[in-house]
């Protein structure tokens, strides 16, 4: 580490930049949801592909401070490119264009003697410097204790407690923050060698009469049975299907609610808006097509929130600790699974969350495998299809078979991931030595609400941006493939069309539309999988957003029967080729479609991100173009199985 001799000087009247640097789970998401609430915005780091999160806190006298959340990092040595931007953005001593005005150093209090180590090589810095030392609650209940003031003496800079869901602490950093040039600093800052480092920290410790904590024999005797090579596995597979459980049976009603609003909408629209396209319009495209995503809702909604408590539980690291193992069969490590992990929310944070693998060989192998992971995306696509494919009320023994046919599907992918980032590894070959890995174990605590609330909304938010935008404008534009060219009054007398029956009417402006013509063009790719057109254009236009091939199967359902859409897509039969008049969605397509969708990768965005992360369009088509074939191939394969079993 390098030290300047003054830090970057502020020009303007921006308000102050602070940062906050720490080890993972020392409490930094936590302390920063805390100090900005619903503030917040997400970005990357200039040139690279990190996540940025900053935002604002608004101090006692209304005055507002932007608060930089650095990626967590053990030290500033960096070993992987999200560890390079927290040592790159403290060297330079600004980010965002913006100097730093002052550093919040997060320190465990359980782990105090390592913690210290970063606190030294950040007092090299000529930043101002705060310590929040966090988890003190949890180091008294285990038996350990220390002199917050001693330490503040003994390093020369303050230290703050401050417990989760005690507003003192943050009040108090909240008033230093409105005085940087009020924060004390040390005389001299600590060594810089490492056995002076560790001389440093002990000495430390002994001013402040530091007592390390007892094992925690809760945590203890919990991750026993956790953590156990067989029953841990067998619980970790227990709590996954009762998550898809969960998320059936819970947004039910309420995805019964939002349709019955969205179809009621529908009927208000056709009935008052006089203009014929324009009430197809709003009725087919925007309310039953974007409205059908919109559904999905609840489920988005379920599935960030129980991630989220079995994360803020201190759940999740156990997992990652158990496949670790696995990990281990492809010749990854526990940081691959926390990727993949990653990319049941989305496969884009996956692909970023690669960063903290060291080796460049291992982040390739596994950006290869995280879209094959089930994201969020598919969810509605999975629902929809589910729900056509089996009752409601169907159940293996005290399992609904709802959940545990999503619970199969998320397995599915998974494993797939795996198996692929273990292909690509061996193709690519070994990196050498592999490096330890490295992940705490926090003991389990009650997830903070606060902390909760701001996952869940974060990601009903982004959805709704998603549905919003480049969901909105596929729709409508589908919506006019789906409905143009025009029909004149002769064009239906010539096909035996009462121009007075509105539905037959739509059916034969769909059946010879432009999308039509689209997807029966592709027919001879996809008619093996029992397709017909007009999932053929669904799937097409997947390609810009999953959950487009559901707003596509909305509209035209709502076109063909606008008073129970639902009834349209279970009774919508072939209208040509070899199957005219069998029904569309047989057991054995509805198959296929479900397996088809686990492998296909149709996300533009995700083929950017990896195109950025690797610096080549080589990977990307390369991923593309195997998702592709594996997605044709396998689903070719399930509909074989479920039309032998039929």
């Amino acid at each position: 580490m390098s030290c300047h001799a003054e830090p970057p000087i502020r020009v303007g009247t921006a308000p102050p930049r602070f940062a906050l640097v720490g080890s993972p789970n020392a409490g930094k998401t936590t302390l920063f949801n805390s100090l900005t609430g619903l503030r917040a915005k997400t970005g990357n780091y200039p040139g690279v592909t990190v996540a940025r999160y900053e935002g604002r806190h608004i101090l006692d006298d209304d005055s507002h401070v932007t608060i930089e959340d650095l990626p967590g990092t053990y030290s500033l040595d960096p070993m992987s490119p999200d560890e390079q931007v927290v040592a790159t953005v403290l060297e330079a001593g600004t980010s965002g264009d913006e100097p730093l005005d002052g550093l919040i150093v997060l320190l465990d209090a359980t782990n105090l003697r390592r913690s210290l180590g970063l606190l030294a090589q950040v007092q090299q810095l000529p930043h101002p410097i705060t310590v929040v030392l966090t988890f003190t609650d949890e180091l008294a209940r285990r038996g350990g204790s220390v002199d917050v003031l001693a330490l503040s003496r003994a390093t020369g800079v303050r230290f703050i407690p401050v417990i989760a869901g005690d507003k003192r602490g943050v009040a108090s950093l909240s008033e230093s923050m409105g005085d940087v040039a009020s924060w004390p600093k040390p005389m001299l800052p600590p060594p810089t060698d490492p056995s002076g480092v560790a001389d440093w920290a002990t000495s430390v410790l002994d001013s402040a009469s530091f007592r390390a904590p007892g094992s925690d024999k809760r945590t203890s005797r919990i991750d026993g049975v956790l953590l156990h090579p067989v029953w841990g596995t067998v619980i970790f597979f227990v709590t996954m299907m009762a998550f898809f459980q969960v998320i059936f049976s819970v947004a039910a009603p309420m995805q019964d609610g939002i349709e019955t609003l969205f179809a009621w909408l529908g009927g208000v629209a056709r009935a008052n808006i006089p203009v014929a396209w324009l009430s197809s319009l709003v009725a087919d495209a925007l309310l039953a097509g974007v409205g059908g995503v919109l559904v999905f809702l609840p489920q988005i909604a379920l599935l960030f929130l129980l991630i989220s408590l079995l994360e803020g539980s201190g759940y999740l690291s156990r997992a990652a600790f158990l496949m670790d193992r696995v990990m281990g069969w492809a010749g990854l490590e526990g940081r691959a699974f926390v990727a993949l992990l990653s990319s049941m929310a989305c496969a884009i944070p996956g692909i970023m969350a690669t960063r903290t693998l060291p080796s460049a060989k291992d982040r390739i192998a596994t950006m290869m495998g995280a879209p094959l992971m089930t994201c969020s995306a598919r969810l509605p696509v999975y629902v929809l299809l589910i729900g056509m494919l089996v009752p409601g009320d169907l159940r293996f023994g005290p399992l609904g078979a709802q959940g545990a046919i999503m619970f199969g599907l998320y397995l599915l992918g998974a494993i797939s991931a795996m198996l692929s980032a273990w292909f690509f590894k061996k193709i690519i070959g070994r990196s050498g030595v592999g490096l330890p890995f490295y992940m705490e174990m926090p003991s389990y605590r009650l997830p903070r609400g606060r902390t909760i609330a701001v996952s869940v909304w974060d990601a009903c938010k982004a959805f709704l941006k998603k549905v919003t935008s480049i969901i909105m404008l596929t729709t409508i534009i589908l919506w006019g493939l789906l409905n143009f060219p025009l029909r004149s009054d002769a064009d239906l007398q010539r096909a035996g069309i009462d121009s007075r029956d509105e539905v037959a009417v739509k059916a034969f402006v769909i059946d010879n539309s432009i999308a039509a013509g689209i997807g029966r063009a592709v027919s001879p790719v996809f008619e093996p999988l029992g397709f017909d057109w007009r999932i053929n254009v669904g799937v097409l236009s997947s390609l810009a957003a999953r959950e487009v091939f559901v707003s596509t199967l909305g509209q035209v359902a709502a076109a063909e029967d606008p008073d129970d859409p639902v009834a349209a897509l279970t009774n919508m039969t072939h209208t040509d080729g070899a199957h005219v008049g069998e029904k569309v969605f047989t057991p054995s397509t509805v198959a296929a479609l479900l397996v088809f969708f686990v492998y296909a990768l149709q996300c533009m965005s995700t083929l950017g991100v990896m195109r950025r992360e690797t610096g080549t369009w080589k990977w990307p088509v390369i991923a593309f173009v195997y998702m592709g074939g594996l997605a044709w191939l396998m689903a070719w394969l399930a509909k074989l199985v479920v039309g032998g079993m039929a």
